[in-house]
């Protein structure tokens, strides 16, 4: 009888080597053709690049000419970037709110794509910086009013930002003195 027990741990064991060796291989397959398949992706997409010359030729004079006008927002987006970094560094800390990651909102994958030429990476780099910049100050203020001035406004606010929900109703003079401790803290326990 043990024998036979050790002749069939024995067999397990070759069967259990000879699944691993086939899910293995199957794996190894699939690796090899998610290599090809995504070659074969990049070189469809690069089909559809436009020249950076023929760009320009197909581009309208008054959007070039209107270029540098766009291009100068680099100045107001790096100095916003700047004094929110910087404010919410200084400021942050002091009113125990926590820090927003910058990271999760300065988002830079467009120039991967290979069907762009390089105005068009370029222009999608710039509207990433610009948009994250004014997504990632738009978090920084709304901490910062969730600390300080948590009331809705007495008119509907237009894309209102994802706190203001919680805010206290306007002229709910009792809600506000009886939350803003609890509303203070409210972000503590959600961000950690």
């Amino acid at each position: 009888m043990t024998n036979n027990i050790e002749q069939l741990l024995a067999r397990i064991r070759s069967l259990q080597d000879e699944l691993e060796e086939e899910y293995r291989r199957t794996r190894d397959e699939w690796t090899q053709k998610k290599i090809e398949l995504a070659e074969e992706f990049q070189r469809q997409q690069r089909r559809y690049k436009t020249g950076l010359l023929r760009f320009l030729v197909h581009s309208r004079l008054l959007v070039v000419l209107t270029a540098p006008v766009i291009y100068a927002g680099w100045i107001p987006f790096l100095l916003l970037d700047l004094f929110v970094s910087v404010y919410q560094a200084i400021c942050f800390p002091v009113y125990r709110i926590p820090k927003v990651r910058r990271a999760d909102y300065l988002i830079f994958d467009r120039e991967e794509l290979p069907y762009l030429n390089i105005i068009e990476k370029f222009n999608c780099f710039y509207c990433s910086y610009g948009n994250g910049v004014a997504a990632y100050a738009r978090e920084v203020a709304a901490r910062t009013e969730q600390y300080w001035c948590p009331i809705k406004h007495a008119r509907r606010v237009k894309a209102a930002h994802d706190r203001y929900p919680n805010f206290f109703d306007f002229g709910d003079a009792e809600a506000y003195q009886q939350g803003l401790a609890r509303l203070r803290k409210q972000y503590q326990e959600n961000e950690r």
